[in-house]
């Protein structure tokens, strides 16, 4: 994203993910925020643009940014997991990111987390399983994926702190999958019109769409 970017690595279940990491201003850390890719079998990457989009978002208020390619993508090993398996890589990366907070002297213990399409899926079950922790404070979830996957519902806990995101005429998540995932839940959705799946033209917006989120 930047030249002060750093190459990561985390251990995973299947072996090591490769990651990426930027820091916040010195002196503005809030906590870490963990970013997942879309479908690994369609080109999904931590590279991906709307990733990069919701990583500049987090660190220009303040978090740390974690992207990491699932298993079997780029340099990590493994292979394709049907969705557990990419849940357990997540898992495996919030928890060693959580640990190395300790470098920091003014850390706290703020954890985010954020997904765009499949990622947003696997981040989706990631946030129940944190909700019960307490300490999960921010939850962005774009393109979600929930024509092609079982997107968890997202803990009634948990909606004052959580942002929706998709465009009008997604073609690969049709919006009406997304408000029938929603719906049962009453949890807003915010919808950019005219826009498609990958936000081509209007990330920007995305990005002041996530940052307004992340400073309420």
């Amino acid at each position: 994203m930047n030249s002060s970017t750093q190459s990561v690595r985390f251990q995973g279940p299947a072996g090591w993910l490769e990651g990426l990491q930027d820091e916040p201003v010195e002196g503005s850390f809030k906590g870490i925020a963990v970013i997942s890719h879309p479908h690994p079998l369609f080109g999904g990457t931590m590279q991906n643009k709307v990733v990069q989009t919701l990583a500049k978002a987090f660190v220009q208020n303040g978090w740390r940014a974690i992207r990491f390619n699932f298993r079997g993508v780029g340099a990590s090993a493994g292979e394709y997991g049907e969705g557990r398996g990419e849940l357990d890589d997540l898992m495996a990366v919030i928890a060693q990111s959580q640990a190395q907070t300790q470098v920091h002297s003014n850390a706290t213990n703020g954890l985010a987390l954020a997904g765009f399409s499949f990622g947003a899926f696997v981040t989706s079950h990631a946030a129940v399983q944190m909700a019960t922790a307490g300490n999960l404070e921010k939850l962005v979830l774009v393109g979600t994926a929930a024509s092609r996957f079982q997107v968890a519902p997202v803990p009634a806990e948990l909606h004052d702190k959580t942002l929706v995101v998709h465009g009008e005429v997604d073609d690969t998540v049709p919006l009406a999958s997304v408000m029938d995932w929603a719906r049962p839940q009453s949890l807003p959705v915010t919808v950019i019109p005219g826009v498609e799946h990958f936000f081509h033209g209007q990330l920007p917006l995305l990005r002041s769409l996530v940052s307004r989120h992340l400073r309420a």
